[in-house]
């Protein structure tokens, strides 16, 4: 008897499928990266749209005083050139107006945020010496986009018949506010509209002129009490700390009204006397915000327009937004009795996180939808066995593509989804390719002649490499789009990022797995032999 000749593995493919296919670990391996898959699927960050690097910032140069002409001569002209000396920036705005220069700055997109601002301040700092006499200290505010623009905004309103008024319930809105800047992942919160409690000083000029008054000496004698700070002596002999203070000056609308701003001839003038006092909210502030609304959350009609404040939760850079706007929501939640019990309502009108989790979701059911589709097309294709083999290889895959995005900070959103849907139908192409060879080899007329352990390695190992070469240039074809520029590149940079490392763990998965569960699965069919005697008549 001959004996049988071990078949010699040439490439890659034949090398996994032999070193994993009889190994106690392999079903170990399937089931970490699953479980990998599936952690870094709820844990990474979700995210409606890619989180992009825009870098920027504006200086404020003030010098009361200056006229447009001049703030644009000596600060905003000098300034922007010598901000040209920075590398990075795309564009220079500079602006002059009446006692203040601004000049905003652009860095191309993609530019690290904090090592721009670092690098803005820097500039400015080294030639505060040029800055002519009488420049105020310049303010750099550096545009921050991951706190600038909010996940959720709230709408908070009185209720009809509820007895509050702006002031009221700004204090009560800006407890919640607190509140919610504490919770974790939160960075930053702002109010639009909000009203707040003041006494309001309304000065007649007629009378002001009478008494030969100027509006300078009531603004600093209603400063002069407006802010009552303790004043600190010193110790006393048994080293106890003495401090001076009374009580609060301003009480009431007639304690602002008996604030002595003058004398003329030889009696007092009180501000009562040249203007009307007041007690209200800021008049001063032009910045209203009307919610519009027919009904509020438990039915009660009120006008069309309701006077509101809004709140607004902005995240830290690369949290999670939907644990985030889940956080936010439960904190309103235990307001709602108090809420109730002082007439305020509210509405939630914005909450990315949640519009975030229902794209991811909508996507991954696609996704499902997809692979199920797939999975039938093999069952008429090849059997159901066949069938099930690769639809295994399909979220292995993810997952090894998942886990590895999750570790290089990225994040879930719609273009990172889009990047596996758009791979997806290339990802089963290896695994196809190896089971319909595996197939074929099983059907084969010498297939008796050699153990199955023989056969499935072969079977592998022979479309190795045009398998290998083919992926390599659907790869090559994706790499150019990780070199595009400008708001677009870094919008689409999942893309390049994910497709091929999809693309180089299906190739992983179809060589390791698809020959085990092809050795566990698949059976060789029974051939049918001629019997001797026709074998002798064909001689």
């Amino acid at each position: 008897m001959s004996e049988k000749k071990e078949y010699q593995v040439t490439d890659v493919a034949g090398k996994l499928a032999k070193g994993f296919l009889r190994n106690p670990l392999t079903p170990v391996l399937g089931a970490f990266l699953l479980i990998m898959g599936y952690l870094a699927l709820n844990i990474m960050p979700r995210e409606e749209d890619p989180q992009i690097a825009i870098s920027g910032g504006a200086i404020i140069v003030p010098m009361p005083g200056a006229t447009p002409r001049e703030i644009e001569n000596i600060i905003v002209n000098p300034l922007e050139r010598k901000l040209r000396e920075v590398k990075g920036i795309e564009h220079i705005y500079g602006m002059a107006m009446d006692n203040v220069g601004i000049v905003n700055v652009m860095y191309y997109i993609g530019e690290n945020r904090e090592d721009s601002n670092l690098k803005l301040y820097d500039k400015v700092m080294q030639n505060m010496d040029l800055m002519p006499k009488g420049v105020m200290q310049p303010l750099i505010k550096p545009f921050d986009i991951d706190i600038d623009i909010p996940i959720i905004t709230v709408a908070f309103y009185a209720k009809k018949g509820a007895n509050i008024n702006d002031a009221e319930l700004f204090k009560i809105v800006r407890k919640v506010q607190q509140k919610l800047n504490a919770a974790d992942n939160v960075a930053k919160t702002t109010l639009k509209g909000a009203r707040k409690e003041q006494y309001n000083i309304e000065v007649d000029m007629g009378k002001l002129s009478a008494y030969h008054l100027s509006l300078g000496q009531i603004m600093k004698s209603v400063q002069s009490v407006a802010v009552d700070v303790p004043d600190v002596k010193g110790r006393t002999a048994e080293n106890k700390l003495v401090i001076f203070g009374v009580k609060n000056a301003i009480e009431s609308v007639s304690d602002v009204g008996s604030v002595i701003v003058a004398q003329y001839m030889g009696s007092p003038i009180y501000l009562r006397d040249v203007a009307k006092v007041t007690a209200g909210v800021d008049i001063q502030n032009f910045k209203t915000a009307k919610i519009d609304m027919r009904t509020d959350e438990n039915g009660t009609k009120f006008g069309k327009q309701k006077s509101q404040i809004t709140l607004t939760i902005a995240k830290l850079a690369g949290t999670n937004a939907v644990f985030v706007a889940e956080d936010v929501v439960e904190i309103l939640k235990e307001y709602d009795t108090k809420f109730a019990q002082e007439g305020v309502g509210y509405l939630i009108t914005r909450n990315y996180g949640e519009r975030a989790d229902e794209a991811v979701n909508e996507l991954m059911s696609h996704l499902v939808i997809t692979i199920v589709i797939i999975a039938l097309m093999l069952v008429f294709a090849l059997g159901w066995k066949e069938s099930i083999i690769v639809t295994f290889t399909v979220p292995a895959i993810l997952s090894v593509t998942l886990f590895i995005a999750y570790l290089s900070g990225q994040t879930i959103n719609r273009i990172t989804l889009f990047a596996f849907l758009l791979s997806l139908g290339l990802l089963v192409d290896a695994a196809i390719i190896v089971i319909e060879n595996i197939h074929r080899h099983l059907h084969a007329h010498d297939a008796d002649e050699k153990e199955m352990d023989q056969l499935l390695i072969e079977a592998t190992d022979e479309i190795g490499a045009p398998t290998n070469i083919a992926t390599l240039a659907i790869i090559l074809t994706m790499v150019p789009m990780a070199f595009v520029g400008g708001m677009m590149g870094s919008f689409m940079k999942p893309i390049p990022y994910n497709v091929p490392v999809a693309l180089i763990a299906s190739l992983f998965i179809a060589y390791i797995f698809t020959p085990y569960l092809s050795l566990k699965l698949l059976k060789k069919p029974k051939h049918k032999h001629h019997n001797g005697k026709k074998h002798k008549e064909a001689k």
